[in-house]
């Protein structure tokens, strides 16, 4: 490996990607390359001085090339989720292509507890993903990353709007991370390359109960938690118009925290990146305007 590596991260054009690309340009521990299926759309990143290459994960031709001379490469995980087996099967053609090129070391982007149990439909995606590195003989690190408080964003102008959240979770925790810790750790993991597993969350583990007094508190609105079985959830789902599968996927999500499935906190975003996660509640005061009913 060079004393300055080559650093790939796959998935460029998407937020993540993008980011951890930012950080490394700022960083200049050494070439950026940034990649995905349509380089055409990075070239702002190009402008800042990343190299960028086609990289399709449903072409394992296109992976090959991308991925030669590279000594560090991050693996975000695909959002191929709606046919099964597709997230799986890119997975592994990228970790097959980063052992044929001979990849230094590979960071990889997984979920909380993964291994079979998990109530998460794409829990297996992740598990075997995971195996597969260890399989391949590279040198790699798996970041278990909590769910994004930016996915809970998009949930609370309706709650804002009604003063309802309706859960089937009960008093499962979780420690949703910001977007931006995940993608500041992900970049000092490339740099550093530690070898091993590491579960990237937030500081704190709440409930529902918890995290609807932080959203009443920083909005000034009130916000009552009307707890719902499974079924009563996923059929209000779908009233309200979500898609069945998509309604599935949330009423899983709030049962695999009932089952203490993510009742993970830790410190490894400061142990990576020497800065602590960003509390939920800093989260939500700076999104305040956009979220704003």
């Amino acid at each position: 490996m060079t004393s300055t590596p080559t650093f790939l991260v796959t998935g460029a054009g998407g937020h993540l990607g993008r980011r951890v690309v930012d950080l490394l340009l700022a960083a200049k521990a050494g070439k950026v390359i940034a990649a995905t299926r349509d380089p055409a759309k990075l070239a702002d990143l190009a402008a800042k001085g990343a190299e960028t290459r086609r990289a399709d994960f449903d072409d394992p031709v296109s992976l090959d090339a991308a991925f030669r001379g590279v000594d560090r490469l991050l693996i975000i995980s695909t959002d191929a989720v709606g046919v099964p087996g597709k997230r799986l099967s890119q997975h592994k053609a990228a970790v097959e292509a980063a052992a044929c090129a001979r990849v230094g070391h590979v960071v990889y982007t997984s979920m909380p507890n993964p291994e079979p149990g998990s109530l998460i439909p794409f829990a297996p995606d992740h598990y075997e993903t995971e195996q597969g590195l260890a399989k391949s003989g590279l040198s790699h690190t798996i970041l278990r990353v909590s769910w994004y408080a930016e996915n809970l964003l998009r949930s609370l102008p309706s709650i804002l709007a009604t003063g309802k959240w309706r859960s089937s979770a009960g008093e499962g925790r979780v420690a949703n991370i910001a977007r931006d810790d995940v993608a500041r750790a992900a970049a000092a993991a490339l740099i550093k390359a530690p070898r091993g597993r590491f579960d990237l969350t937030g500081p704190e583990l709440l409930t529902t109960r918890q995290i609807a007094a932080i959203v009443a508190a920083v909005f000034a609105k009130q916000v009552e938690v009307v707890p719902v079985s499974d079924e009563q959830l996923l059929a209000g789902l779908v009233a309200a118009g979500v898609p069945k599968p998509l309604a599935e996927l949330g009423v899983a999500f709030d049962a695999n925290t009932r089952a203490g499935k993510v009742d993970i906190v830790s410190d490894a975003v400061a142990k990576l990146t020497g800065k602590p996660p960003t509390p939920l509640r800093d989260i939500l005061a700076a999104n305040k305007s956009a979220l704003a009913p």
